[in-house]
């Protein structure tokens, strides 16, 4: 049984811990109010702890599942306890006022500042950032899992995201490296402005075979 590191309180957290919990991983939830923490915790159940902002995480696969503005503030706190790890950035860089515009440079992404932010031996993976949590607690579209568009460098950690991913009941999609993360932050932007105009947010995007 393995265990994956949540930082962050949100819903994409809750779904995210809640299927690997059904699934036999272990969970360590992390969160900057610890009564909050220990909140969800006792909601989800299972086999999960949880730690402090800045300590050292359990888990080999640490997901950062925090908005763009906190995710290179907190890597930052970590220092080099992140490295070795393999880091999942899920968040979507987006403009808040207009919904329309990214806010990372041209030729940038969230995940590209975070692994320049990262302590060296850190392996950044993008995953997750074209889904809402209603699409995670569902699993599954039209009867096909729910398609999860991973990016990254290192080979070894898109295996080990790809495996958890699989162990969640979803599939995962390699798109490549890691600057391919700047066009799923597109593909992120697009899907919640969609899921705003339909009010319809179990919205996925899916490749069909």
């Amino acid at each position: 049984m393995s265990t994956v590191s949540i930082i962050g309180l949100g819903t994409m957290a809750r779904s995210i811990a809640t299927r690997a919990l059904a699934t036999g991983s272990a969970v360590e939830l992390i969160g900057r109010d610890a009564a909050k923490t220990a909140a969800l915790a006792a909601s989800l159940g299972g086999d999960v702890t949880t730690g402090t902002l800045g300590q050292p995480p359990r888990g080999e696969i640490v997901i950062l599942a925090l908005p763009y503005d906190g995710s290179l503030k907190v890597v930052s706190q970590y220092g080099d306890s992140l490295s070795g790890k393999v880091l999942v950035d899920i968040c979507n860089p987006f403009n808040r006022t207009t919904l329309t515009d990214l806010v990372t440079p041209d030729d940038s992404s969230a995940a590209q500042q975070i692994a320049e932010a990262a302590p060296a031996g850190t392996h950044v993976v993008k995953a997750f950032n074209t889904l809402f949590s209603a699409s995670v607690d569902a699993g599954q579209a039209h009867g096909r899992p729910v398609d999860v568009f991973i990016a990254g460098d290192d080979a070894d950690a898109k295996k080990a995201v790809s495996e958890f991913v699989e162990s969640l009941g979803l599939r995962p999609l390699d798109t490549g490296e890691l600057k391919m993360a700047r066009w799923l932050e597109g593909l992120g932007l697009l899907v919640l402005g969609q899921g705003r105009r339909t009010e319809n947010y179990s919205l996925t995007v899916a490749i069909l075979d």
